[in-house]
């Protein structure tokens, strides 16, 4: 980015500060495609990295009046793509960490189970064979009893895609344990 680019980014911040909301399309239009390869070089998620740049773009919107020299915007506004990158890093350990607590107790429930029920097994093996996004969802849902809606504001995901996850955890363990003979209601 040359100067120009900061002078007219400049200048759009400060149209937009006017009340020109035309202005705010435009920088939108130059900035944020930086801002999503911003947070996909940090993330290594490309959806995640558009949803950075979306909750991004919310901060920078309502903070835009403090900026105080209007052609230092880029460079202020990828810091706060860098922090929300590095707040969704932060959630996503918190997951990794809660996850592998919840595979240490599936191990302890086998290694507790004398009456070798083969379904309990197998279940437990087929849960561990889900995705971690499925396994987490599962465990909110059913384990922790949450609602589909609490779900979506834990994970910062929508309710349809809790709902779409939910539902292709059930089929697979369904097709799981139907292919081992058991069959579920």
């Amino acid at each position: 980015m040359d100067k120009t680019d900061h002078v007219e980014i400049g200048l759009l911040v400060n149209q937009y500060r006017t009340g020109d909301v035309l202005a705010l399309q435009k920088l939108v239009k130059l900035c944020h495609k930086s801002f999503c390869e911003k947070a996909f070089w940090y993330t290594k998620d490309a959806e995640a990295s558009k949803d950075i740049a979306q909750e991004s773009w919310k901060v920078i919107i309502s903070k835009i009046n403090t900026l105080k020299d209007p052609s230092s915007f880029k460079s202020w506004a990828l810091r706060i793509v860098f922090s929300k990158a590095m707040d969704r890093l932060r959630h996503n350990q918190k997951e990794i960490s809660k996850l592998k607590s919840y595979h240490n107790t599936i191990d302890l429930v086998e290694e507790e189970s004398n009456d070798n029920e083969p379904l309990k097994k197998q279940l437990l093996l087929s849960i561990k064979s889900l995705s971690t996004d499925q396994q987490i969802v599962l465990r909110y849902f059913y384990v922790e009893e949450y609602s589909l809606k609490e779900i979506s504001d834990f994970l910062e995901i929508s309710v349809g895609t809790v709902k779409s996850r939910l539902f292709h955890a059930r089929e697979k363990l369904k097709e799981q344990l139907k292919n081992r003979n058991y069959e579920m209601s």
